[in-house]
């Protein structure tokens, strides 16, 4: 018995370092369709914190109290930047310095696409190849840019072409297992089966979008540049520029008369934002109304949200345009 006290001590030594080998880092992620991705790289590890939940917008978000908290506690955040969720940049500084940041508008700086100017396009080159549309230089508009102070260059909505995810998915497996390289191989492992998981969804998309590519159609906002340019489609304008303020009926009256000029399909709008100005756009005319949304409102959070939210995104289109 007297080796118990000795027994006991180096346990207690002991048991402290065997928890801190297996301990995952806290992940904080910004918006959902991120958030999904993120925990199929985590799956039976650990799972991440998902900031804006249901329909929240990341263009007028407000943290929570219970959200500052996580910030604060995390070891590490994945989010797009500040020209997308402006309300995280003032709190990362102040509550999340010493996390590790993935901010993956800098990190995939090169394949951004500019943003669309004004909300008719109708001009635009489609690019059949996205790769090459990634890799592609893309001129500012620098006449648009200073006329308009509170719209930047750069379309953010990255997540929303599968072949731009995986590079997602491979950013986040690095910074995961220089975090955290315990998990490196569970990383890893996760890593493959996500890249193959996607790579179905896009030949997937590809096929069910073929028979639409030509169809012109409206959207609500200019959030789906990505996906339209990786499957060729024919969006040829939007109802508005900023999706936080309603156009007035002299805007209204030229989206009218824009669709009736291009023989639009069908109007897409959106579940974060108002549904009854679309109606008013379509009233008395035979085109179609349908919904798009970009960030899966009502999908529920985990590693399946993205492939349902994109696999959703594809259908809604074929359905509105066919």
């Amino acid at each position: 018995m007297r080796y118990f006290p000795a027994l006991l001590l180096a346990l207690l030594l002991i048991a402290p370092l065997g928890t801190w080998a297996e301990t995952a880092p806290n992940v904080v992620v910004s918006i959902k369709p991120l958030h999904s991705l993120v925990s199929g790289v985590m799956q039976g590890i650990a799972v991440p914190q998902l900031l804006i939940k249901g329909g929240g917008s990341p263009h007028s978000y407000s943290l929570r109290p219970s959200e500052a908290k996580a910030l604060n506690d995390a070891d590490f955040v994945v989010w797009v930047g500040p020209e997308l969720e402006s309300f995280l940049e003032k709190p990362l500084h102040r509550l999340a310095h010493d996390a590790r940041q993935l901010e993956l508008a800098q990190r995939l700086s090169a394949r951004l696409l500019d943003k669309r100017q004004g909300t008719t396009w109708e001009t635009h080159t489609h690019h059949h190849d996205a790769e090459h549309a990634h890799d592609a230089e893309h001129a500012h508009d620098t006449e648009h840019a200073e006329h308009d102070h509170h719209d930047r260059a750069r379309d953010l909505h990255i997540w929303l072409d599968p072949r731009l995810a995986k590079k997602i998915v491979s950013l986040v497996a690095e910074e995961l297992i220089a975090l955290d390289p315990g998990h490196a191989q569970a990383y890893q492992r996760n890593q493959q089966n996500l890249l193959a998981r996607l790579d179905r969804l896009d030949r997937q998309l590809a096929g069910q979008l073929q028979p639409v590519k030509e169809v012109p159609y409206i959207v609500f906002h200019a959030a789906y540049q990505y996906f339209e340019t990786a499957y060729g489609l024919n969006a040829v304008g939007s109802v508005t520029i900023d999706p936080e303020r309603k156009p007035g009926a002299k805007r209204v009256k030229e989206i009218r008369d824009k669709i009736k000029a291009l023989n639009a399909r069908c109007v897409f709008s959106e579940p974060q934002f108002e549904s009854r100005l679309v109606d008013t756009i379509v009233g008395g005319s035979n085109i179609r109304k349908g919904v798009l949304d970009p960030l899966g409102a009502d999908i529920p959070e985990g590693p399946d949200a993205y492939f349902e939210l994109l696999t959703r995104l594809g259908s809604n289109l074929v359905n509105g345009l066919q």
